[in-house]
């Protein structure tokens, strides 16, 4: 099993890569503190100190969480959240508040936060509070599941080649294997039709897009028949596979 050096079961991105937090913070102490006990976790973490730092590190980094504070000098984490989202629509973000009032938690969530802390809070509370909100995401696995990708109820096992859906074997040819992997490899993001030609094909775009759509078809088949969908068509842009919302 592979662990963290404070003994909790690694967590990484579904290709195996580090995980990406953004802290933003004007605390620089709080924000040094917080950033070495996430690096603690094997993940890469930037910090920034306002909101308009914020955003132009989430442009570099794509982070898959933000730890957000509300009171920023510049703006508040609410208006930072929006521009968070314009970079990165999937991002996990976990608010940082110094009060404890009803209004503030729920401006958080419905400005689009997935959780909030109450300042002060214990490094153990945030960290595992991360965890639990790119696993539920499906933005991260642990390492010690060996070389699966997981979304949702939907597991690869890349090395037996074996695909299950809520435990029921999904018999997939070579290429619709390939092609869910690249969707899993990449939860949560639109890919082009000429970037899975270019990955799944190594083809040049020019004329084949009736090929994604067909084994976009054949795996929808397989993978969506009978339960809720999760490979979406997003209208002039590609297509994404997302876990099902509880």
């Amino acid at each position: 099993m592979n662990t963290t050096r404070s003994g909790r079961p690694a967590l990484a991105r579904p290709d195996g890569t580090p995980l990406r937090v953004l802290v933003v913070d004007d605390d620089e102490d709080l924000a040094e503190v917080l950033s070495g006990a996430l690096r603690y976790e094997g993940w890469q973490v930037r910090t920034a100190g306002d909101g308009a730092s914020a955003v132009a590190a989430a442009r570099e980094l794509l982070p898959d969480a933000v730890v957000l504070d509300v009171m920023l000098p510049d703006t508040d984490g609410f208006a930072v959240l929006r521009g968070l989202h314009a970079v990165k629509p999937d991002v996990c973000v976990l608010f940082l508040t110094a009060r404890d009032a009803v209004e503030d938690r729920i401006a958080g969530i419905t400005a689009g936060g997935d959780d909030y802390v109450t300042k002060p809070f214990s490094l153990e509370e945030v960290v595992a509070r991360l965890r639990g909100l790119l696993r539920r995401a499906g933005m991260a696995r642990q390492l010690e599941e060996g070389p699966r990708l997981t979304i949702g109820d939907l597991v690869m096992d890349e090395d037996a080649r074996e695909v299950t859906r809520a435990g029921e074997l999904i018999e997939l040819s070579p290429t619709e294997f390939e092609l869910l992997r690249f969707l899993m490899r990449n939860p949560r993001r639109v890919l082009s039709k000429a970037q899975i030609l270019d990955r799944v094909w190594s083809y040049d775009f020019g004329g084949r897009a009736h090929v994604v759509e067909l084994y976009i078809s054949y795996l929808r088949k397989k993978v969506d028949a009978g339960r809720e969908p999760m490979i979406h068509t997003v209208r002039g842009a590609g297509y994404v596979l997302k876990p099902v919302t509880p």
